[in-house]
């Protein structure tokens, strides 16, 4: 496994949502870029389209590439992960020498925990999604030798919920511990991993800051100059924590290492 694209590498892209389009100029600089996708929307600029549902058999074979991202939203059973990954298994050629999955910090459910969580952390899912993202890490493990990426909260440019949360003044939960990860910090880990000789078996993508919903509001709502969203009182605050050391120490500095610079970022594009 070499630690940059060769000239001749093939990428393959499964789910070719937002990331997958900022990715794939990372890759056409060193090679061909194929996304697939279950709709007739265009693939990324520069890549192959192939269009496929992966929750039947596919028609026709894939073709064979050195590494592959799968970016797939989960589906309506606890078994869909693991459905699709089979089929795409079975319409490869081969396996890809490297294969990143993306599930999510989602797989820990409950009634949450304020120590840190880290990768070597058991999740217990309990409901109906984190008991499918589970099985489809386990499925991404067993069939392509993957590495998976949890990301918690991913915001940015077009993932605006949280902003049109305070700017309508809605009532949130301020003592729950949230976390979250920056698109454009999410983007870097997983080139990094698709690129590297020897990636993690389980990474964590949060930034250096986790916190209580409450302060990410309070911060939000004076950066737009409007009232703090009213507070939705628990006995107990739910959430988790989830530790990203792994991923500093081998991304280095995050380009939005917490929500303030995210936000800050935001809010001044949206101003723009």
């Amino acid at each position: 496994m070499h630690g940059s694209a060769a000239p001749s590498s093939r990428t393959l892209l499964v789910g070719s949502g937002k990331i997958a389009a900022r990715l794939a100029p990372q890759f056409l600089e060193n090679g061909e870029v194929y996304a697939l996708r279950r709709s007739d929307s265009p693939p990324p600029a520069g890549a192959i389209g192939i269009r496929a549902d992966l929750a039947a058999p596919l028609a026709a074979r894939l073709p064979a590439v050195d590494r592959m991202l799968v970016t797939l939203p989960p589906g309506d059973t606890p078994a869909a992960y693991r459905t699709a990954l089979t089929h795409l298994a079975a319409a490869l050629p081969a396996m890809p020498a490297r294969t990143v999955f993306v599930s999510s910090t989602g797989v820990f459910d409950g009634s949450g925990s304020a120590r840190p969580i880290t990768e070597r952390d058991q999740p217990g899912p309990t409901s109906m999604r984190s008991r499918g993202l589970l099985d489809g890490e386990r499925a991404a493990v067993e069939i392509f030798d993957a590495t998976i990426v949890r990301p918690a909260g991913i915001y940015g440019p077009g993932r605006e919920y949280l902003l049109r949360t305070v700017r309508a003044g809605v009532a949130v939960e301020h003592a729950r511990r949230t976390n979250r990860i920056h698109e454009t910090d999410l983007v870097r880990t997983l080139e990094m991993l698709l690129r590297m000789p020897e990636p993690p078996r389980l990474l964590h993508a949060v930034d250096e800051s986790p916190a209580p919903l409450g302060d990410v509001v309070t911060f939000i709502a004076r950066e737009l100059g409007v009232e703090v969203p009213p507070d939705i009182a628990s006995a107990e605050p739910g959430g988790f924590v989830y530790d990203g050391t792994l991923l500093r120490s081998m991304l280095g500095r995050l380009d939005y290492p917490t929500y303030r610079e995210g936000y800050v970022a935001m809010i001044a594009g949206s101003a723009a």
